[in-house]
């Protein structure tokens, strides 16, 4: 205990020249830069006093060093920001973790045009009065899609909210159980249909649901028939479900709308690719469903947002709620939305919106890639070990859980770093690189990682290289 007699006090610290040199070099308030001497100065007399530190020979001088070296580390954390760029090296379309959808060029434009100036977020300039947000995308859906009217809210998990809050709030809907699933952040259709007020009409077993179930169960207090598509989950098996021809004749026969949880939702049709079977927005509406919502950062390849399309006088109802106002997204994922959309409209979003065009990419594109990647880092002797391998790329994102596309992976072994080891140094890259871990491998599959970052990998493991 006879170390804390040597830590020195904060006004010596602040008197200290290095103490000076942060004021004068780094963009912090001094007070800021006071307040965090006083943490480390603290942490470093709890760190004493719980015997972590035990060196009976620091004196004063090498304590306030120590001190200076966290405070200098706290500055550097700092000066990041914890929302950073990084390489996706996973092979993974739509990351989860990592943001889901790349936003398109036209997007990112679009959004960095708004934010740097006023707009017409909420303004008519052919008339000078006030307009609504509603307007500034809901036409390019209507176009794209064929529904009557849209909308769009903060998330597709907002967009059921405010669907079973509007049209069926204190009377029933019914859905099969089969649908009655829990996806990502504990979502389950259930409870939100429980926070709605709507009132849950259970019909079928978990694998086998039909028509009749649905006709039984139809009461005067029905409001909606909920189908929730399986774009996130599947049933193998022994099953049988309700497909929408079947479930919008019992709807035009009872006169009660039908609402779709599509989940991911897609306006582009992947199957013309023989890649999966999830249906189009556009094929649903075509089919007669009243109410359709998906998600705006999955297979669409925008922003974050909740797609609402349909029936015009249901949307209207929406539109009127008091919660579309709590649940409406700002001037930035409108444009970004919009921004989204054009490229559909010109039937050109498989060049130009990044979540197409890497679903798209072909084995042999990815294959030339991971190949310019083994020739730079292998051009001198190094303890790194490559090979190429077959292997399977993911859509993510909670959708086509069925969905494996061929690939081809880079495996790297290093002959002193284990694979946990090698993942954690790309982790803390200049910019981070995140990669997959299998055994006792690193697997870096390219279909992720763009031709401009590709130099970024490349330079990552040439520096860990130098570093050895």
């Amino acid at each position: 205990m006879n170390i804390l007699r040597h830590l020195p006090a904060i006004h010596e610290l602040k008197a200290h020249s290095r103490f000076t040199e942060m004021v004068l070099n780094i963009d912090i308030a001094e007070d800021v830069l006071t307040e965090w001497l006083d943490e480390q100065v603290d942490l470093m007399r709890n760190k004493i006093r719980s015997n972590k530190i035990t060196d009976q020979t620091l004196n004063r001088e090498k304590l306030t060093e120590l001190i200076f070296d966290a405070l200098e580390q706290k500055v550097q954390a700092f000066k990041k920001n914890n929302l950073q760029k990084v390489v996706n090296a996973t092979g993974v379309v739509l990351h989860t973790n990592l943001g889901r959808a790349r936003l398109s060029k036209r997007a990112i434009e679009h959004i960095s045009n708004t934010a740097s100036s006023y707009s017409t977020l909420e303004y008519q300039l052919s008339t000078g009065k006030r307009g609504s947000r509603h307007d500034i995308v809901e036409d390019y859906l209507k176009q794209i899609t064929g529904a009557e009217a849209a909308m769009v809210v903060n998330n597709n998990a907002a967009a059921v909210y405010l669907v079973l809050k509007a049209l069926a709030c204190d009377q029933e809907v019914i859905v099969s159980r089969g649908e009655l699933v829990e996806i990502g952040g504990s979502f389950r259709i259930s409870a939100i249909m429980e926070e709605s007020g709507a009132k849950l009409v259970e019909v079928g077993t978990t694998n086998k649901t039909y028509a009749s179930d649905y006709e039984r169960a139809i009461t005067e207090e029905t409001a909606l028939l909920m189908k929730v598509h399986k774009s996130n989950f599947s049933l193998i098996g022994f099953t049988k479900d309700v497909d929408t021809t079947e479930l919008v004749n019992i709807s035009k026969e009872k006169n009660i709308p039908i609402y779709e949880d599509l989940g991911s939702g897609t306006l582009f049709d992947f199957k013309k690719h023989q890649i999966g079977t999830e249906p189009t927005v556009q094929e649903k509406v075509n089919l007669g469903i009243d109410v359709i919502s998906f998600s705006g950062d999955k297979l669409l390849g925008g922003p974050q947002a909740g797609v609402i399309v349909g029936k015009k006088p249901l949307i209207e109802k929406m539109k009127k709620h008091q919660l579309a106002r709590v649940l409406r997204v700002d001037k930035f994922t409108l444009a970004g939305i919009e921004g989204t959309l054009k490229p559909y409209l010109k039937g050109q979003a498989e060049n130009e919106i990044p979540t197409v065009r890497d679903i798209l990419e072909t084995d042999h594109s990815v294959l030339e890639k991971a190949q310019t990647f083994i020739e730079k880092v292998s051009s001198r002797e190094t303890e790194f070990t490559f090979h190429i391998e077959r292997d399977k790329s993911k859509v993510g994102g909670g959708t086509m859980p069925d969905v494996d596309i061929d690939t081809f992976v880079v495996k790297v072994n290093h002959q002193q770093y284990t694979s946990k080891e090698l993942a954690e140094k790309l982790r803390f890259n200049r910019i981070p690189i995140i990669v997959r871990v299998k055994h006792d491998d690193v697997i870096l599959d390219f279909r992720t990682v763009h031709m401009d970052e590709l130099d970024i990998v490349i330079e990552a493991f040439l520096q860990m290289e130098e570093e050895i």
